[in-house]
């Protein structure tokens, strides 16, 4: 008889001590990104972008951008750069020439800079680093379709209106 009241102490122990060792995981899944409210948020706005991108949708990327959108292509030359007029021809034109995308996306890291150097505020921005694995079919200049793959790093520039995060750049 005493070797039940044994058992069901040590199952008890051993659950605790079990639940005490493991580690309450302290990153977003699949990321090394710290899992808090702001973070979990941004995400949720990239992840909304690269739907968006997936499905085609001009005019739900277009609300994700804010109107101060810049774009400077990564060069040095000033004649690939646009604002927020540029991405609406971007996606208006040469975006439409794509179809079948597939768009994914690792997310490496997010920066947070936020003008008082506080809280979330206006004016807060998000600088996610992402690695982009994506692929598309275009024609060619004889009408041809073409399976196009793309792999990329890339860095989203966003920024806290007050109410929700907004493209700056890197869309």
């Amino acid at each position: 008889m005493t070797s039940k009241p044994i058992l069901a102490t040590f199952l008890v122990v051993a659950a605790f001590a079990q639940g005490g060792c493991s580690k309450q995981h302290p990153d977003i899944h699949g990321t090394d990104i710290a899992n808090d409210d702001t973070n979990r948020q941004i995400l949720d706005t990239v992840e909304s972008y690269r739907v968006a991108v997936e499905k085609h949708d001009v005019k739900s990327l277009m609300l994700m951008a804010s109107k101060s959108y810049w774009e400077d292509r990564g060069t040095v030359e000033s004649a690939d750069d646009y604002g927020y007029d540029g991405l609406m021809k971007v996606l208006s034109g040469r975006f439409q020439l794509a179809s079948d995308i597939r768009y994914a996306m690792r997310y490496d890291r997010i920066r947070r800079v936020c003008p008082h150097g506080g809280d979330l505020e206006k004016g807060c921005r998000a600088h996610v680093d992402v690695q982009i694995d994506a692929s598309y079919t275009v024609n060619d200049a004889s009408g041809e379709a073409i399976r196009k793959d793309k792999r990329d790093q890339n860095e989203l520039v966003l920024e806290w209106d007050g109410s929700r995060w907004l493209f700056v750049s890197g869309m």
